[in-house]
């Protein structure tokens, strides 16, 4: 017996697109101008039927731009009512990149695009199509703060977990207009860390250089809290020191807890423990992990300048300074008291 089509093949279904915020390592935009109209782009276009939006924003890169990387994780989902086509609209809203300045610089024009232009955000959203700079906004909201936007017809939703404005959402929040599962969605969240501060018997810092990332700036041992499997600030510094030193050292008092943020990131709060002093038959225990750590060195207190960033810096500091003097736990803001 022959199988029989579904029904749902029949019916009438939404038109899907498909979106790439496609980025250069200076964090500009790459907008588009087209044979097809006078408004300016973003990267993308309408889904074949057999493909998903992944699918069909790479094979838009690929005709349009001859742009073969990867289509990154998903940042935002805006949905519309129907047009004159009389059908609704879904446009799945994709990162791509940060591109290379090589791969920036190989971007070429194909078929209905005629220019291609890498703007600042604010500079991309001020010549974007009302209906498209809002999903651009919440995109790279959901970017900065690692979270994801739901947006009906370029407006950020009540509960959205990015893009929403907080004056909007604090009104909701007092108005009683949000569910708890909504509440839990859209408040800030922060990233939490905790660190060791070892010494060496002659007072020089225990640093290690990171195998990714920002490899030209030291740190402090020590690494991100698994918070969702239950992990405590203290158990994580233990753990972090085992996994990236081969030393199972269970840390000393809390010396400080410092505090960052940047405008439209999340908050960063970090431990900071005290490891006590490593003689050298401890020294020489230390085993890296390779995919975490490419080298160790302890420093002199006058060198650390020249080897991690500011506020670290600060932080290391003022941990000295709370041991040296039995004090503490700090409370730190960037590193300062």
């Amino acid at each position: 017996m022959p199988d029989r089509p579904s029904p749902d093949a029949a019916r009438p279904a939404p038109l899907v697109a498909a979106t790439g915020i496609v980025l250069d390592t200076r964090g500009r935009v790459l907008v588009l101008t087209t044979a097809d109209g006078p408004d300016p782009q973003l990267p993308g276009g309408a889904v074949e039927e057999t493909e998903t939006p992944e699918q069909g924003l790479a094979r838009g890169l690929r005709e349009g731009l001859a742009l073969g990387v990867p289509v990154g994780r998903l940042l935002a989902v805006d949905s519309r009512p129907p047009g004159p086509l009389g059908r609704s609209l879904i446009v799945h809203v994709h990162l791509v990149g940060p591109l290379s300045p090589q791969e920036a610089a190989a971007v070429s024009r194909n078929g209905a695009i005629t220019a291609a232009h890498w703007l600042g955000p604010e500079e991309a959203c001020a010549v974007l199509p009302a209906r498209v700079a809002p999903r651009l906004r919440a995109a790279l909201a959901a970017l900065h703060t690692g979270s994801f936007a739901h947006l009906a017809d370029g407006v950020p939703q009540p509960g959205s977990p990015a893009g929403l404005d907080p004056a909007r959402r604090a009104a909701l929040e007092h108005a009683g207009g949000l569910d708890a599962a909504s509440h839990r969605a859209s408040r800030p969240k922060a990233l939490t860390a905790a660190s060791v501060l070892f010494t060496a018997a002659d007072g020089r810092i225990l640093l290690v250089q990171p195998a990714y990332g920002r490899t030209d700036r030291w740190n402090l041992p020590g690494g991100g809290i698994d918070s969702d499997l239950g992990e405590i600030p203290r158990a994580a510094a233990r753990r972090e020191v085992r996994e990236e030193l081969g030393l199972d050292l269970a840390p000393g008092r809390l010396l400080a807890v410092n505090w960052s943020h940047k405008p439209g990131r999340p908050a960063r709060i970090r431990f900071l423990y005290d490891g006590g002093v490593l003689d050298g038959p401890a020294l020489a225990r230390i085993r890296l992990n390779p995919t975490e750590l490419l080298q160790w060195r302890t420093v002199a207190r006058e060198e650390l300048r020249t080897l991690v960033k500011g506020a670290l810096r600060r932080q290391i500091t003022a941990c000295l300074e709370a041991r040296a003097r039995g004090t503490g736990p700090l409370e730190l803001h960037e590193g300062r008291p």
